[in-house]
Order: C-alpha cells, then sequence, then structure tokens
C-alpha cells in the first residue's frame, strides 16, 4: 500500500491511553442519550483532545460536509481518500474540489496492487465474484495502514443510514485500528448532511442529484429510488451490506 503524502506522524498515546480518552470522551459527549452533543462541539472535544497532526478525516467524496466540519477547528487537516481505481470520474472531481476550496490536506490511500495487477492475479473483475475479498484489498488493509500515523479518525457514519449503524457512538476506540474514532455527525440525516453543505458552500458529488445517496466505487454503486435505504444502491443484489471500514 501506498499513501501519496505521508501523514504528519507524532509519538502516539498507548492503545490503553487512547481508549481511556476514547471512553470519557463518549460520557462526556453524551453520545446515546437526550443530552449528546452536537457535531461541532464533538469536533472541538478532538481539538482540544489532539493535535491536527494527529488526526484525520475518512471521506468518500460523496459530499465535504465532514471535511468543512472538521476544518472549522483543525485547519489543514488530512482528509484521507480511498483511491480503489474504481471511482466514478464525479468522485474524483469532487476530490479536486474539495481540494481547491477547503483548508484541508488530502492523501490519497491507494492500495498494493493497481486494477490490472490484481486482475492478473485473481482474475478480472473480482468484486462481481468475491467483493468482500476486493474491499478488503482495495479498502480494509490501505486504510489500517494509513492510520497508523495517526491517533484519531473521523467518519461520517451516521445511525439512520443503515441498521447495522443505528447504535452508533459519537466516540468509540477502533479496536482493529487501534486508535480513536470520532462519529461527529452519526445523528445527522441525509438532508442534514446537504443543507450543511449547501450552507457552508462545501462540495457535493454531482451524483447526488442523480439518486446516489451513497457512493462507493463506479460497478458495485447503483442509484436509489425515493423512500429507498439509502445505502440500498451499494452492492445491489447482493447480501453485503458494508465494506468493512466500520465493522
Amino acid at each position: 500500500m501506498s499513501v501519496s503524502l505521508a501523514p504528519r506522524i507524532r509519538t502516539k498515546r498507548t492503545a490503553e491511553e487512547l481508549k481511556a480518552l476514547a471512553e470519557s470522551g463518549n460520557a462526556e459527549l453524551g453520545s446515546l442519550t437526550d443530552h449528546e452533543a452536537s457535531p461541532a462541539e464533538v469536533v472541538a472535544w478532538v481539538a482540544r483532545n489532539f493535535g491536527v497532526g494527529a488526526a484525520a478525516v475518512a471521506c468518500s467524496m460523496a459530499d465535504a460536509a465532514l471535511p468543512h466540519l472538521v476544518a472549522e477547528q483543525l485547519s489543514g487537516v488530512d482528509v484521507l481518500f480511498l483511491d480503489t481505481g474504481y471511482h466514478f470520474v464525479e468522485t474524483y472531481a469532487t476530490r479536486d474540489e474539495v481540494a481547491r476550496v477547503l483548508d484541508v490536506r488530502i492523501v490519497d490511500v491507494t492500495p498494493e496492487q493497481t486494477v490490472a495487477e490484481q486482475d492478473a492475479e485473481y482474475g478480472a473483475k473480482l468484486f462481481e465474484r468475491d467483493a468482500a475479498l476486493c474491499c478488503a484489498r482495495r479498502k480494509v488493509a490501505p486504510l489500517r495502514e494509513a492510520l497508523g500515523g495517526y491517533e484519531v479518525w473521523f467518519t461520517g457514519v451516521r445511525r439512520n443510514e443503515a441498521p447495522t449503524r443505528t447504535n452508533t457512538p459519537l466516540v468509540t476506540f477502533d479496536e482493529r485500528n487501534g486508535l480513536v474514532k470520532v462519529n461527529p455527525v452519526a445523528a445527522w440525516s441525509f438532508d442534514d448532511v446537504l443543507e450543511y453543505a449547501a450552507e457552508h458552500k462545501a462540495p457535493v458529488n454531482l451524483l447526488v442529484d442523480f439518486g446516489y445517496p451513497s457512493i462507493g466505487c463506479e460497478p458495485c454503486t447503483k442509484p436509489v429510488a425515493p423512500g429507498e435505504d439509502p445505502r440500498s444502491g451499494r452492492w445491489a443484489g447482493q447480501a453485503k451490506t458494508e465494506c468493512g471500514l466500520h465493522v
């Protein structure tokens, strides 16, 4: 795996220290209670407890609401874009626009193999025959390596996206990757995301206007009909509902 721009590695706290910090932060922010902190308050908690070089934002480039929200208090924060080699042209265009207009540093995270190299080893269109393996090689493993230089990462996971995300906390300790995981917009709806992006002029992927509320790799993402589960267009026709980054 390679990262086009190296993360600003700092001396990391131990896993035990980070786990304790996540637990105290979740309690302080009132996660999953009637007094739950706002997204801006969650980012402020991170800003108080971590330096900008210790934080990363994971962004699929469906929209830039989350990078904008974080950059308001952590200017110059690293935004990790998992460049799987299978993205829509519109997704790459959104990434370029985010780099142009927001106070962030885009970090392109790429898999160990190019698509052609993967095809040579596993056969063409691995995503059709074993989507879990394709995601593991092109998303999960590269992200795990990239996160090694950070103490905390932000995600745009929302509770109403899917049943698997209903109990998403604001802050947790990511056991698999060994750092704090923060979900500041967990309580937001899709409309909330779009309203924030419109208010703050944060870039939104053009595909959103064409029925794509959740955008992944082009071969595995389909448009969604009004009223359907916003993630039903991901791996349509398969039992798969998650790429593995958040499970």
